[in-house]
């Protein structure tokens, strides 16, 4: 007969070792996921803020190159004294033609009333700012050509902020030939920008937008949500000579209403102009509202907005370094 086959006892885990092991594995998971989310997290916010950094660094370069040119009317070559520039602003020469726009730069504490419609600068209403502290806007005109501007890729003509050609305009002017004086038509340019923010409606976003001197204003940079300037105006010394910035205000003249020529040479003494933006990430990125808030442009602190996306505020200082060429009579003293 066969002896009966000896079973040997079970060598498998204990309950208690089971729970252990279940214990520890449930641990590095979790201690993986937090790690990845962590890390997650962290390149969502550094692409947040570089993205936000090239909308910004985009934005401030455009608003920079467009009021370096603002007042700008070079002297041109063989012409008499009193028309020795094209009759973009007015001149401080009597006798001189019929100015465009007797502005160079103007800007409201708000956007203007009729940004859109306004056929010159002069036009333009500024409406009592906002108590909540509206985005300002701004208006800037110089003579263009194809050499400060963008040029068609078909005729080389000028362009304003959108790209699109800017109409010639047509003047009788005096000019010195080998003959003498004669009378000639001369062929000029003038762009007038005019920035503000507005809602891009294909993407519901802040963005700041440009009209230039035909067509619909267009949005340039998406997220900027806020646009904010002040502008610096040269103080007479005791000599009566301007010696420098006096300090740095913002557009909304103080007391009594000026009329449209006074208007007009105040702003023909300013100098320089700060820059103020405030971008947002495209995407909600922080974790919590308290995270989300920010210093704006005036220096205090904002508290976040529900949103949970990153802001910040972006400056910028320009001198206006073609001030001169307005011509006003305050300008040339």
């Amino acid at each position: 007969m066969r002896r009966p086959q000896r079973f040997s006892p079970s060598h498998g885990l204990s309950l208690i070792e089971l729970l252990v092991a279940m214990t520890i594995g449930l641990v590095l998971t979790l201690a993986a996921s937090s790690a990845f989310i962590t890390a997650s997290s962290a390149a969502r916010m550094a692409e947040a803020q570089m993205r936000m950094d090239e909308d910004a660094q985009a934005a401030l370069a455009l608003l920079r190159q467009q009021l370096r040119m603002a007042g700008s009317n070079p002297v041109q070559p063989n012409r008499v004294v009193s028309s020795r520039r094209n009759p973009v602003y007015p001149s401080a020469v009597p006798g001189a033609p019929q100015a465009v726009t007797a502005f160079a730069l103007r800007g409201c504490e708000t956007t203007f009333r009729n940004i859109k419609s306004a056929e010159v600068p002069d036009d333009l209403d500024c409406p009592p700012a906002s108590a909540g502290g509206s985005p300002h806007s701004i208006a800037v005109t110089y003579e263009a050509d194809a050499f400060n501007t963008v040029p068609t890729a078909t005729k080389n003509l000028p362009t304003d902020c959108l790209g699109s050609a800017l109409e010639p305009r047509t003047v009788k002017l005096t000019s010195m030939t080998a003959k003498g004086a004669v009378t000639l038509s001369a062929i000029y340019y003038v762009a007038d920008n005019r920035f503000f923010i507005g809602t891009s409606a294909a993407l519901s976003a802040p963005s700041l937008y440009c009209k230039g001197q035909g067509g619909n204003a267009q949005p340039l940079v998406d997220n900027v949500e806020d646009l904010r300037f002040s502008y610096g105006t040269l103080a007479p010394n005791e000599a009566g000579e301007f010696a420098g910035v006096a300090g740095y205000a913002h557009a909304a003249p103080s007391g009594a209403a000026l009329s449209r020529s006074e208007e007009a040479q105040r702003w023909s003494q300013v100098a320089s102009v700060r820059i103020c933006i405030v971008v947002r990430s495209e995407q909600p990125v922080v974790g919590d509202q308290a995270s989300a808030s920010y210093y704006g442009c005036d220096g205090t602190l904002k508290v976040g907005t529900p949103d949970r996306r990153l802001r910040r505020a972006y400056s910028a200082t320009v001198a206006l370094r073609n001030r001169m060429g307005t011509h006003l009579p305050v300008a040339a003293s």
